[in-house]
Order: structure tokens, then C-alpha cells, then sequence
């Protein structure tokens, strides 16, 4: 990540990595998720094939890179500015769930039209995968839900 990348990311980031980290946990080996996707690191799904292994290290700098680039989405679909801790919370959303699903949201919708509230709100909704409502799901969604209010 460059350093103006970094800097434009900000305390978000920093924010956000310890919140994914603990959310995602840390698997060095590639494994399949709740609903059978391969998944290593701290949750990187992008190429991930069983049997694979990464370091330490290449899983840290994997989840800076991808939640930057999570923190960049939020920002370049959000109507105007966001407190770092409001963006945080988003940039662990979109991290879990894809930029496209955040895009098609009603949680963004309403963060548009200025329903911050709601928006926030929204983000207990999103506690199912394949189906089920994942108990880990509902922990992380309380979190960036109480990140995402802050100041209101």
C-alpha cells in the first residue's frame, strides 16, 4: 500500500484491522467457511484453493491491502464525509461481505439520503450465511453497528 494510500486511510484503518482480525481470526492454512468457500488468512476467499499456506506476515499484509481497498469502496459510495470510526465499520462490512452486496444495500441507500441512524441500524440485519444466522455474525454486526454510531 502506498504511503498517500495509507495516509488517505488513515486512522479508519486502524480502526478496522484490529476489529476484522479479531472477528476473522487467523488461519495460515486455507480452509472452506461457513457456507464452503476456501478461505485463508483473515478471510481472503480471492484464488484461495485448499492445501494452500501463507505466512504471518503475507496474511497481515493481505488483510491491509483488501480491507484498504474495502475503506476506498465505502468511500467512493458514500455520499459525503464519514468519521474514521463510521468508515471503520463500513470498510469491516464491505470486507465481509463484498463491495457489490454493500453497493445494492439498503443500508447504503439510507446513508445517502442522510438516514445515518438507519443505516447503522441496518447492519444487525446482516447476520446470515447460506441461510443460517451465525451466531459469530450477529458479535461482529453489534460491533461495527456501535463503531458505526458513534457521534450520532
Amino acid at each position: 500500500m502506498s504511503g498517500l494510500k495509507a495516509k488517505l486511510l488513515g486512522g479508519a484503518l486502524a480502526i478496522a484491522v484490529p476489529l476484522v482480525g479479531y472477528y476473522e481470526g487467523r488461519n495460515l492454512a486455507a480452509y472452506l467457511d461457513p457456507v464452503g468457500i476456501p478461505t485463508i488468512c483473515y478471510g481472503s476467499t480471492q484464488g484461495v484453493k485448499i492445501g494452500q499456506t501463507r505466512t504471518a506476515e503475507e496474511c497481515d499484509a493481505l488483510l491491509a491491502t483488501e480491507l484498504g481497498e474495502a475503506i476506498t469502496t465505502v468511500d467512493r459510495l458514500a455520499r459525503g464525509p464519514l468519521p474514521d470510526t463510521r468508515r471503520a465499520a463500513l470498510g469491516s462490512f464491505v470486507y465481509n461481505v463484498g463491495a457489490g452486496a454493500f453497493e445494492r444495500s439498503t443500508l447504503l441507500r439510507k446513508l445517502n439520503a442522510g438516514d445515518v441512524a438507519g443505516a447503522c441500524a441496518e447492519l444487525s440485519r446482516w447476520v446470515y450465511a447460506g441461510g443460517r444466522k451465525l451466531g459469530g455474525l450477529v458479535k461482529r454486526r453489534s460491533a461495527e453497528r456501535e463503531l458505526c454510531e458513534v457521534g450520532l
